[in-house]
């Protein structure tokens, strides 16, 4: 197969080069003859066609036209991959068939605006096995106590099982890239476990308690303007001492102190109308 365009800078792009790899990486994603695929990024498509390969149907999001272009001349023969021209920071993950694996080698500047995109369409997602920065990849998987726990860390364990795969050599790519990186996966959660209203706030209990890692998580909720009545309540509700800092809770202390938090109705709903939780 002839060489790709080479990779643009500007696009972040780097291809996967290493085939063993690659084989490596769709092993992880334990795809079927019955699975659909979404791949993010295919670049060159060393990775598309061993996609191609394992699964029923692959479709592919390149933004980059001369990509587009390559693959489509080079995997014509291929039945079962369509091939997108699309921006994935633009693309509605909803539209995907229910129960679609996300596969992808994530440009570094954009992988946790898409991996939050993804989160937001976790309804059509069963899994996600990506390649990401090895320091966001750690990140995803920190537990609480640690350096690398933060908003990230919390969000992904909420809406996922979270498994770091392997390390990947940045050598694997080409170009070479200057950091290394790492296969992640992560299995999102069954989606009747939460509501709309309590994601919702969820995420604005985790993101405020965050904001200001030095602050205790009384003075970070306070801050932001939660009444302190509310805050005592829920502290004497859970048993969680708010006089802690967010990065000592675990997942699920943080999902209890937000159901807390969301039952003291109709202060809660009225406070969240005041405030931008995105």
């Amino acid at each position: 197969m002839p060489l790709p365009p080479y990779p643009r800078k500007y696009l972040g792009q780097h291809f996967l080069i290493d085939p063993n790899l690659i084989r490596k990486i769709v092993k992880f994603a334990d795809l079927s003859a019955e699975t659909f695929v979404c791949e993010i990024g295919p670049g060159g498509g060393a990775l598309t066609h061993e996609l191609c390969q394992a699964a029923a149907q692959v479709l592919a999001l390149e933004v980059d036209s001369r990509m587009v272009q390559f693959l489509r001349a080079e995997f014509h023969h291929y039945s079962n991959l369509e091939i997108r021209e699309v921006d994935a920071l633009q693309f509605s993950f909803n539209q995907l068939p229910l129960s679609t694996v996300v596969v992808a080698n994530l440009p570094y500047n954009i992988s946790t605006p898409i991996l939050f995109r993804l989160f937001d369409s976790r309804t059509t997602i069963s899994r996600m096995v990506l390649t990401i920065q090895l320091e966001v990849a750690y990140r995803l998987v920190a537990k609480p106590g640690s350096k690398a726990y933060g908003i990230l860390s919390v969000l992904a364990q909420h809406f996922a099982s979270v498994r770091f795969g392997f390390p990947v050599s940045r050598h694997c790519f080409r170009p070479v890239p200057e950091v290394d990186s790492g296969v992640i996966r992560l299995d999102v959660h069954d989606q009747h476990s939460f509501s709309a209203e309590e994601t919702e706030t969820f995420i604005w209990v985790v993101r405020t308690a965050f904001g200001h890692r030095r602050k205790t998580l009384l003075n970070a909720l306070r801050g932001a303007g939660f009444p302190a009545g509310g805050l005592e309540k829920a502290q004497e509700a859970t048993g969680i001492r708010l006089s802690r800092r967010a990065e000592t809770l675990t997942v699920h202390e943080f999902q209890i102190l937000s159901q807390a938090l969301r039952v003291q109705e109709p202060l809660f709903s009225k406070f969240l109308k005041s405030v931008d939780v995105t």
